[in-house]
C-alpha cells in the first residue's frame, strides 16, 4: 500500500494537473484491488462534474450514461456522499441503462467511493468481470488511495490559486510605476489631489474599455499634452 500513495503524490504541485492526479488514482486502485478489471475517476466542483479519467476505452461510455441520464452509481454518489455498489448487476434494476451498458461489456459489479473535501468531490468508480468481486473494496487499499488523491487535488488547487494571486500582484506591480506618473500628469494638468486624478484615469478606462495601465500609459507618453480639455470634461 505505502508504494501505492508515493507513487500518486511524488510530483511537483506545479506540475500536477487534475487528469494526471485522477489518472494515476484510476491505475493505482486497480493494481491494488483483487478481480478489478477496471476504473474510472471524476472531479465534481460546485456542481459541475469534470471530464473522467478511465483505465478502458469501454468504461469511458459507462460514465457517460450515467452524466447524461443523471442515473447510475456516480450520481447516486454524489448525492448522498457514500459509497454505492452494485454486487450484481444481472439482478440489479436499479439504473437501467447503465445497467445494460455496463452488461453489454461484461461488467457484472461496481462500487463507486466518492472523497469530499473543500466544495471538491472526488468519486473512483472500481468494476469487475465477476458479481460480487468488489464487496471489500470500500474499506480496501483503494479507499485510502481515494482519500490521499482528493486530498492532493485539494493541495494542488489552493497552490494554483496562490500563484494566480502572486501573478495578478505581480502585474499591479509592474503597472504602478506608470499609473502613478499618469496620476501626477492629470494632477498637474488640471490642478486637482491625487485621488482625483485617480478617479479620472479609472473613468477614462471605464468610458473606453480599455485597461488603467494602458489608459496611463497614453497619458505619460502624450505628457498631457492636448488632454486638458479632454480630462476637464471627465472632472464632471
Amino acid at each position: 500500500m505505502p508504494e501505492h500513495v508515493g507513487q500518486l503524490g511524488n510530483e511537483s504541485p506545479e506540475a500536477a494537473l487534475p487528469g494526471r492526479r485522477l489518472s494515476e488514482l484510476a491505475e493505482q486502485a486497480v493494481r491494488c484491488t483483487s478481480d478489478c478489471c477496471g476504473a474510472s475517476t471524476m472531479v465534481s466542483e460546485a456542481g459541475a462534474e469534470r471530464p473522467a479519467a478511465v483505465t478502458h476505452p469501454d468504461l469511458a461510455g459507462l460514465v457517460a450514461v450515467q452524466l447524461r441520464s443523471g442515473d447510475g452509481p456516480i450520481p447516486a454518489a454524489l448525492e448522498r456522499g457514500e459509497p454505492v455498489d452494485s454486487a450484481d448487476l444481472l439482478r440489479d434494476d436499479r439504473w437501467p441503462e447503465y445497467r445494460a451498458l455496463a452488461l453489454d461489456s461484461g461488467v457484472r459489479s461496481s462500487v463507486t467511493l466518492p472523497f469530499r473535501r473543500s466544495g471538491l468531490t472526488v468519486t473512483l468508480s472500481l468494476y469487475s468481470f465477476r458479481p460480487r468481486a468488489l464487496d471489500d473494496a470500500r474499506h480496501g487499499p483503494a479507499h485510502a488511495l481515494g482519500e490521499f488523491a482528493a486530498t492532493c487535488l485539494v493541495r494542488d488547487r489552493s497552490y494554483r490559486a496562490a500563484l494566480t494571486e502572486l501573478d495578478h500582484l505581480g502585474t499591479a506591480l509592474r503597472s504602478r510605476p506608470v499609473v502613478d506618473q499618469a496620476c501626477g500628469i492629470v494632477m498637474h494638468v488640471l490642478g486637482c489631489d491625487a485621488d482625483t486624478a485617480f478617479g479620472v484615469l479609472r473613468r477614462i478606462s471605464q468610458h473606453t474599455n480599455r485597461k488603467l495601465t494602458d489608459v496611463a500609459s497614453a497619458v505619460v507618453e502624450r505628457r498631457g499634452r492636448g488632454l486638458e480639455r479632454d480630462l476637464a470634461a471627465l472632472m464632471n
